[in-house]
């Protein structure tokens, strides 16, 4: 890799550009500061240095360059991040050859895109035509099953199980991720759609009947080491650049929709792997976009889970939108309603989509007898609760005049009682941070606090490498004398150091990066004295003394011969006294 190719693209790069690409920024001081979007964050603890071109969150402990970002964000590699900020600054990086970093589950991805490549090339074939004639029935054309890499699984129950066994797959793993079981073929006779991970491997399949069978619908991939569906969404690895191009995402239920939504200009949808929102996927989603357009199916079902997960992005910290699907004639989702009633009637919907909020409050209307007093009071109730949740005062006083003329009961009294639901609130509030109190951080030994401001201070100052190296310095453990060698090999290799081009160099040393990052994350001091370094320096001897009179005791408690003992016991009076 050229590495001074690498290093120019970032210094031609401002990462608190590129960053406030992705998430909103705030200057305060000389750094700015942001939401965090790599842990579950409320309060901005993403802090980036345009002086020093990283950036770094002091609770989840996140932290690099402009790459590292690109990469974790985006779930990429370093050669696409490469390409990326390439394009963004004019420099050719197509012939800079990137060795991609070994991942334990290459070998996986691997038998999936065999298998994947496999599928796809069937429904071209003889033994497809069948199966194309029932997606023209869904409106699905040749451009889309390209686009989508749509593919069949032939009736014969061996056909992919020999291929991969034949390039030396054995059944064991074959069964382990989902494509073989009892040795053969798990998908027989259906049409297969690949699901990817965020990254964009192909790691399952959910494949249809389309014969008429009796068989179960859909067939899914199980859940593998490669595959978690909670960790997925269908089409994120797509939708990721539309989304932040369009600053918003549509949310659907089933692949079909995102594929149908996809087919007449809608790149920026996913849909779930099932009904109800994870962590992990509310995680990737807050990545693409803060607003959010759910459009889940008309039908009960379909609003029951609009509700739910409405509820689980709005306390994520997201606008969420709910398009409703008017269920007419019994098209229940996106893609049966775009089929009939066209794209332009698609767009009538979703221009008149509700906040999340809205669409709860008049939900809750919902099989309410008016007549009951106890059913009455309990929507009243409901609608001051969800009124609570609300910031804006005046859209609160909107919803209060709206439900006093709707129940026909004072505004003094309906705001009275929302006064009580936000004191409550603000209590539980108070409480919950009393409770979550963090935990104390381990706390660290003087050798640990010298080494790390040691090595801290390498990095900002090439002055400290050359006396580091003067006064042979060892460090405590393996792993911090490996670091501190690659900041030395670095400054020798390159003539000069700074923190934003050692974060690239360290890439693919995992391990150590760990520790750099942990270090970088301490909120150390950048300019040190040269005698604060040298009284570290001195600590860090004083531990490898205290190693060794510990190594001399344990010795001399073995020893026999007297004459070795008296050895060993001047060398640890010499070392006590600093000889």
């Amino acid at each position: 890799m050229n590495n001074d190719i690498v290093n120019e693209i970032r210094q031609k790069v401002d990462i608190v550009d590129i960053v406030s690409e992705y998430i909103p920024l705030v200057q305060k001081g000389k750094n700015f500061f942001g939401v965090c979007p790599f842990h579950d964050d409320t309060n901005p603890s993403m802090s980036v240095s345009r002086e020093k071109q990283i950036y770094r969150c002091f609770s989840c402990g996140a932290s690099g360059n402009v790459y590292n970002f690109l990469m974790d964000y985006n779930h990429i590699d370093f050669k696409e991040a490469l390409r990326i900020l390439g394009e963004k600054t004019g420099v050719d990086v197509g012939g800079i050859k990137v060795e991609k970093t070994p991942n334990k589950y290459d070998r996986l991805y691997e038998i999936y895109e065999i298998a994947n490549k496999y599928y796809q090339n069937n429904i071209n074939t003889k033994a497809g035509t069948k199966a194309k004639k029932y997606l023209e029935t869904r409106k699905i054309d040749e451009e889309l099953i390209k686009e989508f890499g749509i593919g069949l699984s032939l009736d014969s129950m061996d056909s992919l199980t020999m291929i991969l066994t034949n390039k030396n797959y054995n059944l064991k793993e074959l069964d382990a991720i989902g494509l073989v079981s009892n040795n053969h073929d798990y998908f027989i006779n259906r049409i297969t759609f690949p699901l990817y991970d965020p990254s964009g491997n192909v790691v399952g399949f959910s494949a249809r009947i389309y014969d008429g069978s009796n068989q179960n619908k859909y067939l899914n991939t199980k859940e593998t080491i490669i595959f978690k569906k909670g960790s997925c969404l269908y089409n994120y690895h797509i939708a990721r650049d539309y989304a932040r191009k369009e600053k918003f995402l549509l949310i659907v239920e089933g692949f079909m929709d995102a594929i149908r939504l996809s087919s007449i200009g809608y790149k920026n949808v996913v849909a779930l792997m099932g009904t109800a929102l994870t962590d992990e996927q509310i995680s990737l989603i807050k990545k693409l976009s803060n607003n959010i357009y759910l459009c889940l199916d008309g039908d009960n079902p379909g609003r029951n889970a609009a509700l739910s997960n409405g509820e689980l992005l709005t306390k994520a910290g997201l606008n969420v939108k709910v398009i409703t699907l008017p269920n007419e004639d019994g098209e229940h989702d996106p893609d049966e309603y775009i089929i009939k009633y066209g794209k332009d009637r698609f767009v009538g919907i979703l221009e008149s989509a509700l906040n999340y909020s809205d669409y709860k409050i008049n939900s809750l209307k919902n099989g309410v007898n008016f007549n009951s007093d106890v059913e009455l009071s309990n929507y009243i109730n409901s609608v001051i609760a969800e009124a609570s949740k609300i910031d804006d005062e005046i859209r609160r006083e909107i919803i209060l005049k709206k439900l006093a003329n709707e129940v026909n009961i004072g505004y003094n009294t309906l705001e009275k009682r929302l006064s009580e639901y936000l004191e409550f609130k603000k209590v539980t509030s108070q409480k919950t941070v009393q409770k979550n109190e963090v935990v104390p951080k381990p706390k660290l030994t003087k050798y640990d606090v010298a080494a790390y401001n040691l090595i801290y201070a390498m990095v900002n100052n090439s002055d400290v490498i050359k006396l580091f190296e003067e006064k042979k310095v060892q460090l405590m453990t393996k792993e911090l004398r490996s670091l501190a060698s690659e900041i030395c090999y670095y400054y020798k290799k390159y003539g000069n150091i700074n923190m934003a081009d050692f974060y690239t160099y360290l890439n693919d040393k995992e391990e150590l990066l760990t520790i750099f990052n942990h270090i970088t994350n301490m909120n150390l001091e950048d300019n040190i004295s040269i005698q604060a370094i040298n009284d570290y320096i001195r600590v860090i001897e004083e531990y490898r003394v205290r190693q060794e009179i510990k190594r001399l005791n344990e010795l001399i408690k073995q020893e026999i011969d007297p004459i070795e003992k008296s050895k060993i016991a001047e060398k640890i009076r010499l070392l006590r006294i600093g000889d």
